[in-house]
């Protein structure tokens, strides 16, 4: 299946997350690594034990998971897109790791059908429930799909230290003398509203983390949030100036969201368009993004 034809979630994270450009999609990989690696470490998988990944994506937790739970364990593969399974299935069986994998197609906050009480050791999510309105009800199906002593670890970012963003920043840099560009393009993005409340991706805090997760009955609960505010890389090497722009270009900060070349063609004039990017791209060619970001871990026990 092409990539045009897959859904709008496989496309995003096979493609359009990093714009079509291998080099950017190998440094993303490294930059999720550490992030991968904490959420496991918080599940403490053991040797033989079932893990359920939901919103496993292209599989990243999931195949990470699998020498954690050892030959005698099992890893079940959740997700809301079945070409995102039909991708990760794939790759097992390329791995030749397909015994041991579970592939089903269920909603985070809806796994009745598909996973019974019970069922499994420990549940893992990344950057899943920006994309749930009902966040309490996925947290009391992790509850409920655990065994006594099962554990729960998870990673959020939080958008609300990043938007709405203030009419002097776009995608974190400057735009002071081109605002009523980089207004128009907002606009055209958030449809007319960035209010922090008007999407499940920034309808929520740290606190309603911890909040949802007790609801659902935690009594052993852990949260840690990572803030950073820091200045972009400096420029690099031509080549890279160009491919970096390109794949800012072409790239989308979510699976809901439109690239900014999808914004600038929607949104502005040809000479509007030529004014934009003539201001923008050596700001990205040369690394002038502040970067903003907020992000939580929470792992619980069952």
């Amino acid at each position: 299946m092409s990539t045009s034809q897959q859904d709008q979630w496989a496309q995003w994270l096979l493609q359009r997350r990093h714009g079509g450009d291998p080099e950017k999609h190998k440094v993303m990989l490294q930059r999720l690594a550490p992030i991968r690696d904490q959420v496991l470490q918080h599940a403490r998988l053991q040797p033989g034990e079932t893990l359920l990944d939901v919103g496993c994506g292209d599989g990243l937790i999931a195949f990470a998971a699998l020498p954690l739970v050892g030959e005698q364990g099992r890893v079940i593969f959740s997700d809301i897109s079945q070409d995102l399974l039909d991708h990760c299935q794939s790759l097992a069986q390329q791995m030749d790791v397909l015994e041991r994998c579970q592939f089903i197609r269920a909603s985070a906050n809806n796994l009745q059908e598909a996973i019974p009480d019970h069922a499994v050791d420990a549940v893992t999510t990344r950057s899943v429930l920006i994309y749930v309105p009902e966040k309490q009800l996925a947290f009391h199906e992790f509850y409920r799909v655990l065994k006594p002593g099962g554990r729960l670890s998870i990673f959020e970012p939080i958008n609300r230290l990043s938007f709405p963003e203030p009419p002097d920043r776009f995608f974190g840099y400057d735009v002071t003398p081109i605002i009523p560009l980089a207004q128009k393009l907002k606009l055209r993005r958030y449809g007319g509203n960035q209010s922090s409340t008007y999407s499940p991706m920034m309808d929520f805090g740290e606190q309603d983390l911890v909040t949802c997760a007790e609801k659902a009955g935690f009594t052993e609960i852990h949260l840690t949030l990572n803030m950073d505010i820091v200045p972009g890389t400096h420029a690099q090497n031509s080549t890279s100036q160009k491919l970096g722009w390109e794949a800012f270009l072409k790239s989308s900060p979510n699976p809901l969201a439109p690239t900014l070349e999808e914004l600038i063609q929607y949104a502005l004039t040809p000479e509007e368009a030529t004014q934009f990017t003539n201001y923008l791209r050596p700001l990205v060619e040369t690394g002038q993004q502040i970067h903003r970001l907020a992000v939580a871990y929470l792992w619980a026990v069952k």
